[in-house]
């Protein structure tokens, strides 16, 4: 058996980021043990705050920054001695990179790096689950329902091609693919001395109200800034407003990650998890529809072009099939994200 038991203790990498830090409450909150790791000891301190009530059952350890182009070999070997499963999270993200290498080899090397330290020293894991992304399985350039067997193979080519003068948002795309290629790579080669096995969870944009240390809008992660935005500072054109993608509760991403480690026929499986597709106006519309609403006055809100989004469609929608039968997800829709959204905006003063 390669799940785990309440109780056990789980290694969460870059435990202090806006999706891990969901995942680490979600953990405690089903009786976990949880090791995090944060780039330094400062960073620590606002978890052991938030989670006090937990006590011993959260303990904080200094992993050197994975942002690095170049990571030491051996890096996770001392975190991962002693957990019972480990999920990464820890990567990169922003679209503003000015080199490949600034996303790509991080990705690739702090994923590498954690399931090289889980074989090396690992001896009680029974389960990896690494968080990749929707931008592994396509670059959204021609639409289709997209499913697990495919891959974003014409951002890695892209950026083979035009190295830095490669769009932002391809540099981060090829990093995902080529970090998720390496994680199973690495698996694959390795099987037959390993003794955990490997899940890989694939969300798209991820939404929700966020619990980690922020201190204003110009600090959120960036789907969440690029969401506050949208929905809250508005201004976008009409040709932003009508595309889209799918999306994500920040809430629902964490359940899953727990149930990847709790559920059997999660073991050596790629799963992608989404709530939906959306247009960017319908967020706008929602925001805007809210009764009675988490903000002091709809007015406030801006209204883009209400009407867009019936007539736009999104770039790709998602076969969530494989999410629904081995995990038995189920998701919170966009009323949900964006009313408990603006209430987190409001009680931080936003």
């Amino acid at each position: 058996m390669h799940t785990i038991s309440r109780g056990d203790k789980v290694l969460v990498s870059g435990a202090n980021g806006f999706v891990a830090m969901w995942i680490v409450r979600k953990l405690l909150e089903k009786g976990y043990a949880v090791r995090g790791t944060v780039r330094s000891a400062d960073k620590g301190k606002y978890l052991e705050s938030y989670f006090q009530a937990y006590g011993t059952k959260l303990e904080i350890t200094v992993v050197e920054d994975i942002t690095k182009v170049v990571i030491r070999d051996g890096a996770f070997d001392e975190a991962v001695q002693g957990v019972h499963a480990v999920i990464h999270s820890a990567s990169p993200f922003y679209f503003n990179a000015a080199s490949v290498d600034e996303l790509l080899r991080p990705a690739v090397n702090g994923t590498v790096s954690i399931l090289k330290s889980a074989l090396k020293c690992g001896q009680m894991i029974k389960r990896v689950v690494v968080i990749s992304s929707a931008a592994a399985v396509s670059d959204f350039s021609v639409y289709k329902v997209l499913n697990e067997d495919d891959w974003n193979e014409p951002s890695v080519r892209e950026i083979e091609e035009k190295g830095a003068d490669a769009p932002g948002f391809v540099k981060y795309f090829a990093s995902k693919t080529a970090a998720e290629r390496a994680a199973w790579d690495f698996y694959e080669q390795n099987k037959a001395v390993i003794s955990w096995d490997l899940s890989i969870l694939n969300p798209p944009y991820v939404f929700g109200p966020t619990i980690h240390d922020v201190k204003n809008p110009e600090t959120l992660n960036t789907s969440s800034r690029l969401w506050y935005d949208v929905v809250v500072v508005g201004g976008q054109p009409e040709d932003f407003l009508k595309t889209g993608l799918a999306f994500i509760d920040v809430r629902d991403v964490a359940e899953a990650h727990t149930l990847a480690l709790e559920k059997e026929a999660a073991g050596g499986e790629r799963i992608i998890i989404s709530a939906g597709p959306f247009i960017w106006q319908q967020w706008v519309d929602v925001a805007n529809s809210l009764s009675p609403s988490p903000v002091l006055s709809n007015s406030k809100l801006p209204i883009g072009y209400p009407g867009l989004a019936a007539a736009a469609k999104p770039s790709a929608e998602f076969d969530t099939g494989k999410a629904a039968r081995i995990l038995g997800l189920t998701y919170l829709n966009q009323e949900q994200v964006t009313r408990d959204s603006l209430a987190d905006f409001k009680e931080r003063g936003w």
